[in-house]
């Protein structure tokens, strides 16, 4: 199969939405490019679904959204560098006219932790291999293999307050170098070292002023919040510095505001203020873990449909980074292998080779990659009926999974290749994850096999 040509895909899609001067704001997440665009009435999406390298298109969220796949990263780079050149686009958050301050949230988590997806999932799917090859003995725990293994597995948690530091900085138009250092301040050896045996909360000062001191690796809100306030803080100064005084000033008073101002105010009230969020998420499940299986399983896929999954992602990869644990991230696999449920039900029942192969190949799709919005978006949400299948299947795998406190050790995508995410020392929780897909599959079969229509086609 020949490379594709992102340049000519990105001006294709660029023409059919009219054109530069329409894009306010622009991001993308694992599968999607999320536009704001200033009028969204003079697009025509049945034009910018027939464009070659586009699967689907989607108003929510307050974006325009071109489901593209896993390879958007390519796209985003031509299209930005095509709109950007242009002058008309806002530097920072989409500032469509229409744009809610709940869609703007969105579009922000989105933005920031798109680019960490990958290493996050990588890591997470190599720590379940290497606890898996350990329980076999293949690994001998504590040997020079075993260290360096796990030093890559865990790096991209040890390193986590960084990567979100120069995620959000470039999201805002920020120097992503300087977003580094302030990040690296806060796991650097010595800072750390202030804290003694005391751990969270030992107290220290800064020309007087108290300072709680804090373990900021593996931590996700406070690097947010800090790199949020950073990039406002580079934007003012990039503005007003004089041209021959920008090498020096900006990053010299970033770094001495912005590191302080962290450890002081914004670090400890986001630690504590996302341990409150995941104990109480965690709570929930605890108090009941079916109900929470049976909304998350069941609703996961309206969620995506929307684009709006994005704002749980960031409580899932807290509570990996926090506690090594996750009890929601389970449920989104229940969404994904109901949808391959329904896709199989589909394909054994339905007439049309086209509908055939488009089935089958969503899920080949889901269980290599875990992308279900080609399927969800091509073959589900036109049909009600079908996709609540997919909700029932969804909601029954989950509520199982919940029932049993089932588990990842990984924030990870629901596929066959990130199975590892469940092994973490408890047999038992492996095979009940594997039980709760087995139902969330079979579930969505069955109901996908009763309510497709032998003459179905593809909208």
């Amino acid at each position: 199969m020949a490379a594709r040509d992102w340049n000519k895909l990105a001006e294709e899609i660029l023409e059919r939405i009219g054109g530069p001067e329409n894009v306010s704001g622009m991001t993308y997440c694992a599968t999607r490019l999320r536009l704001n665009l200033r009028d969204e009435s003079i697009v025509d999406d049945a034009e910018v679904k027939a464009i070659d390298g586009v699967t689907n298109v989607a108003r929510a969220a307050g974006q325009y959204q071109l489901l593209i796949g896993i390879e958007v990263p390519k796209l985003y780079e031509k299209f930005d560098a095509l709109v950007r050149g242009t002058g008309t686009v806002e530097p920072s958050v989409a500032t469509g006219g229409d744009q809610s301050l709940v869609n703007m949230v969105f579009a922000t988590i989105s933005g920031i932790f798109s680019p960490i997806l990958a290493p996050l999932a990588g890591s997470g799917v190599l720590r379940g291999l290497i606890i898996l090859l350990t329980q076999l003995g293949v690994l001998a725990e504590g040997s020079s293999t075993y260290v360096i293994l796990f030093s890559a597995a865990s790096a991209v948690f040890y390193l986590l307050p960084v990567l979100l530091l120069i995620s959000t900085a470039k999201r805002f138009d920020a120097n992503p170098y300087i977003a580094a250092l302030i990040g690296g301040a806060l796991i650097y050896p010595d800072f750390v070292a202030l804290m003694g045996d005391a751990g969270n909360g030992a107290m220290a000062d800064f020309f007087g002023i108290p300072v709680v001191l804090m373990g900021y690796s593996s931590t996700v809100v406070p690097a947010i919040l800090a790199g949020l306030a950073y990039s406002w803080l580079y934007r003012k100064l990039d503005e007003t510095v004089s041209e021959n005084l920008k090498l020096v000033v900006p990053p010299l008073v970033s770094l001495v505001v912005m590191v302080p101002l962290t450890v002081i105010v914004i670090g400890p009230l986001a630690v504590y203020g996302g341990e409150l969020v995941a104990n109480v998420v965690n709570w929930a499940i605890s108090a009941s873990g079916i109900l929470t299986g049976i909304l998350v399983g069941g609703g996961w896929a309206v969620l995506v449909s929307f684009g709006i999954h994005w704002a749980v992602n960031p409580i899932m990869i807290n509570n990996i980074a926090e506690v090594g644990f996750d009890y929601i991230c389970p449920l989104t696999f229940a969404c994904n292998f109901a949808v391959i449920g329904v896709a199989l039900g589909v394909f054994l029942k339905a007439r049309s080779q086209e509908v055939k192969s488009f089935s089958l190949t969503g899920v080949i799709t889901i269980v290599l990659s875990a992308i279900i919005e080609p399927t969800l978006f091509g073959l589900l949400v036109n049909n009600k009926r079908l996709f609540a299948a997919q909700i029932v299947a969804g909601a029954v795998g989950g509520a199982y999974l919940g029932l049993m406190r089932v588990v990842t050790s990984a924030f990870v995508f629901g596929s066959v290749v990130t199975f590892p995410a469940f092994v973490n020392g408890e047999l038992m929780n492996f095979v009940n994850a594997m039980v709760g897909l087995a139902i969330s599959t079979v579930v969505g079969a069955v109901l996908g096999y009763m309510f497709c229509e032998r003459d179905m086609e593809l909208a």
